[in-house]
Formats: structure tokens, C-alpha cells, sequence
């Protein structure tokens, strides 16, 4: 495979894949709507067609036009995109649909392909554009996947877990950021130990380009970190990237609720751990950056852009009555 399709390709995973997939040797074209600035609209080496995904006889155009070997779907959302794209694109060699850990729909350590019980998805919420609904349309597009495979479609995907890195405009990982460049004392919800799964963006890129490479039709395959760190972890390793000194301090229920905030109002936590097993990517060939290695990384993108988290603060000022709480025990 030498030629490249990507549905989406200019904000996030999408835009690392493309590089990912440059460096690889591919001819790389991107699909999408235009609605967001280009980083690649002055390389030469990278092709776009306009248009929205969700306009079928778009894709058909888009196909005919790019005759592309591989197919990646960054930005299929419902699943009545996955099946419009599946058999578009039936005869390519790989076609490969970017689905979610969201999509599990039990609760156990870890998540396994194969094993884990995906979300149910009910018709309504199928169509539905709200957040609830995320994990079950992501599930029902692996679904689409297996059954287009069965089909003799060569049809895969890859479920990340929460996805950071350089480039990230849902700003999540930029809040902790913020607060450790910002602050010396940093409050931490609970006792530090709580994990949620992370997938660094370059990995997300690389695992997706594997997959296409050397996945199997019908299949899914997790992506995350291979070195899980907790959330108090995760402060201290953006600590050391960024060459300075930070106190985690730790906050209970009782003392975040008398500054009206909760655990819930932290970006990142999560009370049950969410952890993806990810030895079957890696049987692949596939591997993982070092966790130190993709927080430089990150800080240093940080330190770039004008990104700062503040859609997920809690506020500062309840920060600092519930550091005074503290305090005074």
C-alpha cells in the first residue's frame, strides 16, 4: 500500500496520522470539509478534496479521484457514516474506522477486544449528536465494521482511550498543564490514585497506520499508553517535563464539596478505572512512547500555543479555599 486516504486529516489524530503516514512513504490525500485551517496546504506531497462525509456521492467522488489504497476514517461519528463508507470503499485494502474505549459498555480491568461486552446502541441513539450517546455510536460502528468484514471487506478499527498530545483542542491534558506551569501547589481530586487510560496522539497515528499494515479484517484493537500512570502521576510527570516543582495536594469529597466543587469537576478523573489492554496492538509490532517522552512533548506544544484548559477550571478561587481546608486539619 502506497496510497493514502484520509477522512478528516487537518485537527487532531487526523493531522498526526498524515505525518505519521508521510514519513512512512505514503502519498497522502485528505477529505474534508475545509472548515478548519490546513497545516499541509502549502506541502506538495499532500492532496485535498472538498467535501462532507457525510454526503455519499462526495465519498464515491473522492474514491474515483484518489483510486486510494488505504482508507482511514478519523471523523465517523454515526453509524450509518461507517456503513456508507464500508462499501464505498469495499475494494481497497484497508479501510480503517477510528473507534473509542467509550465503547465498551462494562466496567471491568482491562478492556479486551473481543471479550469486553461493547455498548448496545438504540436507533434513537444512533442519530443522536450528544455526548451520552458517544460510546454507544462508536460501538455500533465497530459492528458495522465486523459485519463488513464478514462480507470479505477489509475492514478494521482502532479504540483509543483518552487521547493527548501536541495539537489537542479539547484542551484536557492543557488544564493540568496550565496549573502546574502556573501554580505550586496543585489540588488533585481524591487521593491521586484514580486511572483513566491515556493514548498518546503520535501512537494513535502510528497504531492506525499498523493496523492498516498488518491488522486483520473483522478485528478491533485497543491504543493507549503501555505505561499507565494515575492522576497524581500524570501531575508529576508534567512536572519534571517542564523542569519545575509542584506539590500534589490531595482533596476528599468533604473538602472539595465545601468549596461547591466535587471530584467530578476535574478534568481527567474518573472514580472506576478505565484501562484498555493493548498487548494485542502490539503484537503487530506496534509500540508505545515513552510516557516521559510524549509529556515533553506535550509541555513543549503547551508552551507554543495559547492554550490554557480554562473550558474544564474548576476556578482557581475554590482551588484556594479548598487548599486553606486544608490547611487548618
Amino acid at each position: 500500500m502506497d496510497n493514502a486516504l484520509v477522512i478528516g486529516g487537518t485537527r487532531f489524530i487526523g493531522r498526526h496520522l498524515v505525518s505519521e503516514l508521510l514519513d512512512s512513504g505514503y502519498a497522502v490525500t485528505i477529505f474534508n470539509r475545509g472548515n478548519h485551517d490546513n497545516p499541509f496546504e502549502d506541502d506538495p506531497r499532500v492532496q485535498h478534496v472538498q467535501g462532507d462525509r457525510t454526503d455519499d456521492e462526495a465519498l464515491r467522488t473522492a474514491k474515483l479521484t484518489v483510486e486510494p489504497d488505504a482508507v482511514f476514517d478519523c471523523v465517523a461519528y454515526k453509524p450509518a457514516e461507517v456503513a456508507s463508507a464500508v462499501d464505498i470503499f469495499a475494494d481497497v485494502d484497508a479501510y480503517v474506522y477510528i473507534s473509542s474505549g467509550a465503547a465498551y459498555g462494562a466496567e471491568v480491568i482491562p478492556k479486551r477486544e473481543g471479550e469486553t461486552p461493547l455498548c448496545d446502541c438504540t436507533d434513537e441513539q444512533a442519530t443522536d449528536d450528544s455526548g451520552a450517546s458517544y460510546g454507544p455510536r462508536k460501538a455500533e460502528g465497530d459492528r458495522v465494521v465486523f459485519e463488513a468484514a464478514s462480507r470479505g471487506i477489509n475492514a478494521m478499527s482502532v479504540r483509543p482511550c483518552i487521547v493527548y498530545g501536541p495539537e489537542d483542542y479539547t484542551e484536557r491534558l492543557d488544564y493540568w498543564i496550565d496549573r502546574v506551569l502556573n501554580y505550586d501547589r496543585v489540588v488533585v481530586p481524591g487521593d491521586g490514585t484514580n486511572v483513566w487510560h491515556r493514548a498518546y496522539v503520535e501512537d494513535v497515528a502510528s497504531a492506525m497506520r499498523v493496523v492498516a499494515e498488518e491488522g486483520e479484517a473483522g478485528e478491533a484493537y485497543n491504543v493507549g499508553d503501555r505505561r499507565l500512570v494515575t492522576l497524581e502521576e500524570m501531575v508529576e510527570v508534567i512536572a519534571d517535563a517542564a523542569g519545575t516543582d509542584v506539590e500534589v495536594v490531595h482533596a476528599g469529597e468533604r473538602e472539595l464539596a465545601a468549596a461547591d466543587l466535587s471530584m467530578d469537576d476535574f478534568v481527567l478523573y474518573r472514580d472506576y478505572p478505565h484501562v484498555l489492554a493493548t498487548d494485542k496492538l502490539a503484537r503487530l509490532g506496534w509500540e508505545s512512547t515513552p510516557v516521559e517522552e510524549a509529556m515533553r512533548r506535550s509541555v513543549a506544544d503547551h508552551r507554543e500555543s495559547d492554550r490554557d484548559g480554562s473550558e474544564h477550571d474548576p476556578g482557581r478561587d475554590a482551588e484556594e479555599r479548598v487548599l486553606s481546608i486544608l490547611d487548618t486539619l
